[in-house]
């Protein structure tokens, strides 16, 4: 009978609305329209840890702007699995995924990743190796000391973004290496390491004079 048939309460299908809401979400993300991304992003980072497994699978895409979205939305999630994915694009193929990936490390500080950051100071794309000192400068503390070790012994773009770091940052501790530093480094060594000495109330007399 007619009067025995009852309406579903659409209460009854939350999680296929969700992941139609998700499905919708993500074609959005990588849809080539920025304005439409952009507004997914924020739509994904909302729903928050559920679309994790999703982002991870656009990861695997060889399409690296789609990659590129994916870290950018997973960027805004604030779960403590996050950066550990992060950190992994930091080795993806494509610069500006790693670049994103970097940012993202910024925006999520994670002593964690202090090795990996590290590591990225050497990137070829110089952008990539800013951006993870902009990370490590995020972190703060934490990360002096392994930026000391590499102001000391890293390559010579490695060295630059250490000291820019510990300016930025202006831990005491790092005085008698930077000091070392602008004793025997470039002058962008030297101007990273005056502008942290300044930063640290710490006068000229600490230079030997010429």
């Amino acid at each position: 009978m007619g009067g025995d048939c009852k309406r579903r309460s659409p209460h009854s299908t939350t999680g296929e609305i969700v992941d139609t809401e998700v499905e919708n979400l993500l074609s959005d993300l990588i849809s080539d329209d920025e304005e439409r991304a952009i507004a997914a992003v924020d739509a994904l980072s909302v729903l928050g840890v559920k679309v994790l497994p999703s982002l991870l699978e656009l990861l695997r895409d060889p399409d690296p702007n789609r990659r590129w979205w994916a870290i950018r939305a997973m960027a805004t999630i604030p779960d403590p699995k996050v950066p550990l994915h992060l950190r992994n694009a930091l080795c993806d193929p494509d610069y500006t995924v790693r670049q994103c990936a970097a940012l993202g490390l910024s925006q999520q500080p994670n002593v964690d990743s202090i090795p990996d950051l590290i590591k990225t100071l050497d990137d070829k794309d110089r952008l990539v190796a800013r951006l993870a000192a902009d990370a490590l400068i995020a972190i703060d503390g934490p990360a002096v000391m392994d930026l000391i070790h590499t102001l000391e012994t890293g390559s010579q773009p490695s060295r630059i973004e250490s000291a820019r770091a510990l300016a930025v940052i202006g831990d005491t501790r790092a005085i008698p290496a930077m000091f070392d530093a602008w004793e025997n480094g470039s002058a962008l060594i030297r101007h990273w390491i005056e502008h942290g000495f300044e930063r640290m109330g710490v006068g000229m007399q600490f230079f030997q004079p010429e």
